[in-house]
């Protein structure tokens, strides 16, 4: 009865593969492997993992153990965490330095290392997000001017208390604040927690809550924007700076101080994609850094993040400002002691 139950596990999970472009990078040639720890697997990972896989990471799971040892019998020697995430989130992932432990993963916090089992959890992972990898279009070469000659400061509406630094020095260690074009909506959100989920609709989870913040008028840009929404995304403090998890299924566009290049006097937009996360501040870098000036929005405070759902905005894109993108929010972090 027992290895039946297995079995009906097992077929339930290889329902739920990703398509492969190439038949030699496919499931089938994936399969041998992916059923050898699959029965290495305990009864209860496994039905974890069947969980895991069904809800594609809509809610916080725990660990899924894979035992540690003799990698005999893995293709190329792929280890679990790579193996899975090939499996049931990224075909064409091939190397390990290619994600990132997410922060809610015992294994990312060290705690696994002390463990007989190594956290397999194909949604305990995200892929990194680099300029480079994939192209954003603001840094192709047929971009015009970086900004407009004679920018125009923008104006903004305000809902409630000033963003003060008075308002931040509270005990968290950032404050969000939702907007929509130039009009901010609903009150400060302030994070006490190392991390938070920041989202429009969510089965399970607790964050902060976009459905929730109440607006007199929304166009249909804005209703649509929010649309794609979502599950959001993970905002989490690491050691070193604040890290974005993309957990929707449309793109996130973020732009940060820190991750301009040095002595550049353009803004630099990430474009981050479902599934990979990026480094979105660096406290180190921010430190001793002075006024952050936004071409035709006036001075920003340097310890500040800008996130817009779906829209991207900047010299390449017909949203010049974030004020003109439906939906985006703004991250105000604490200072770095």
């Amino acid at each position: 009865m027992f290895r039946s139950r297995r079995a009906g596990l097992v077929r339930r999970l290889w329902r739920q593969r990703c398509a492969a472009a190439s038949p030699e990078d496919g499931p089938g040639a994936l399969k041998p492997a992916v059923h050898a720890l699959f029965k290495k697997l305990k009864d209860e990972e496994l039905e974890l993992l069947v969980q895991v896989v069904e809800s594609r990471g809509a809610w916080e799971s725990g660990c899924v153990l894979a035992p540690r040892g003799d990698p005999r019998g893995v293709k190329q020697g792929l280890p679990p965490q790579v193996l899975l995430c090939r499996l049931f989130r990224w075909p064409d992932l091939h190397q390990s330095h290619e994600l990132k432990h997410l922060c809610y993963c015992a294994g990312g916090q060290g705690a696994c290392g002390d463990l007989a089992g190594l956290c397999c959890n194909p949604h305990h992972f995200s892929r990194l997000a680099v300029p480079e990898t994939p192209p954003p279009p603001y840094l192709k070469a047929s971009c015009g001017p970086s900004w407009p000659e004679e920018p125009q400061l923008m104006e903004f509406s305000y809902n409630d208390t000033s963003l003060s630094w008075s308002t931040i020095k509270d005990g968290c260690w950032c404050k969000l604040a939702y907007w929509e074009y130039r009009t901010r909506v609903g009150r400060l959100f302030a994070v006490h927690e190392a991390s938070v989920n920041v989202f429009c609709e969510l089965p399970r989870g607790s964050g902060f809550c976009l459905a929730q913040l109440p607006a007199a008028y929304r166009s249909c840009a804005v209703r649509r924007a929010r649309g794609k929404i979502g599950r959001g995304l993970l905002l989490s403090q690491e050691p070193g700076g604040v890290w974005a998890y993309n957990r929707s299924e449309h793109p996130i566009f973020v732009s940060s101080p820190t991750l301009s290049p040095p002595g550049a006097c353009g803004l630099t937009v990430l474009k981050v994609l479902p599934g990979y996360s990026a480094k979105v501040f660096d406290y180190e870098w921010a430190r001793g850094r002075g006024g952050w000036q936004l071409p035709g929005e006036g001075p920003c405070d340097p310890h500040s993040i800008r996130i817009s759902f779906a829209k991207g905005w900047g010299p390449c894109y017909s949203r010049q400002f974030i004020t003109s993108c439906p939906c985006w929010l703004e991250v105000l972090l604490d200072r770095p002691r």
